[in-house]
């Protein structure tokens, strides 16, 4: 008998201990340092026990940046109440996007200076978060960059890729969202 009350307590008490999610663990995200559309110096600590939304984009991208800047904005929506979660847009383009160019474009866009930041700064880090943190692509004359997002949680681990391209990847990025909020910091 004491046996089952211990079991049954035990069980209890573990439905009541918040649950870990199921987002994957991929990479780790170093520190780096960049420049905010505000003219300011940009440390990633500002992002440390933060939730994030990352990007790779251009100002005067004739394709899939427009749809992306959108799609950030409706996550920006989703996130408004959400002090500690942040979303970041990267340049691919720093040699046109400097930060009196990406202040413009975000106020074009709606972006919220407490919540979103678009950053540019040296190509050499801008190719190391791109391709080799991120694992997204490379820095080239091109200009051709992935549309997925990548979030982040507060631990500056990567836990999702979601491709803007797919129908149902904002609501999924917004749940994963919502996955690493209830998660214990």
């Amino acid at each position: 008998m004491k046996l089952a009350v211990i079991l049954a307590l035990t069980l209890t008490l573990g439905a009541c201990i918040p649950s870990k999610s199921s987002l994957p663990l991929f990479y780790d995200v170093p520190e780096f340092q960049l420049i905010a559309q505000d003219g300011q110096p940009f440390d990633s600590k500002i992002l440390a026990g933060k939730i994030w939304v990352a990007d790779f984009i251009y100002t005067t991208c004739p394709g899939p940046c427009p749809r992306m800047t959108s799609q950030m904005h409706d996550v920006q929506k989703a996130i408004l109440t959400m002090p500690d979660v942040k979303l970041v847009s990267f340049t691919v383009d720093p040699a046109r996007d400097t930060p009196p160019v990406l202040a413009e474009y975000a106020k074009l866009h709606g972006a919220s200076a407490e919540h979103w930041y678009f950053l540019t700064g040296p190509v050499s880090t801008l190719q190391k978060l791109d391709r080799d943190t991120f694992k997204l692509g490379n820095l080239d004359r091109t200009l051709q960059h992935s549309t997925r997002f990548v979030l982040v949680d507060r631990q500056a681990r990567i836990r999702g890729y979601y491709d803007t391209s797919e129908s149902g990847a904002i609501r999924k990025l917004i749940e994963g969202i919502n996955a690493l909020a209830r998660e214990s910091s």
